[in-house]
């Protein structure tokens, strides 16, 4: 099954100068309080540059992929 970087990537047109084709780099983050304490990491993007002329797009990964169980558990544990 193709990941969603590389069908993204694949097909995208850049907003600016209408070529094809991106970059595709992941990118997690911590929140804020106890996550960003611990270094949890519950927030994920996806970037997605253009190859031409470098505009970047970003994409949240849970919105996307939707949420898996350990960031469910986390965002429950962790109240945030």
């Amino acid at each position: 099954m193709e990941r969603v970087d590389d069908l993204l990537a694949s097909k995208f047109v850049c907003d600016r100068c209408k070529s094809r084709g991106a970059h595709a780099e992941r990118l997690a983050m911590s929140g804020t309080g106890l996550s960003a304490f611990m270094d949890i990491q519950p927030h994920r993007y996806l970037f997605l540059s253009c190859r031409n002329c470098g505009y970047t797009q970003v994409f949240n990964l849970k919105m996307l992929e939707g949420r898996d169980d350990l960031s469910d558990f986390i965002d429950t544990l962790f109240a945030m």
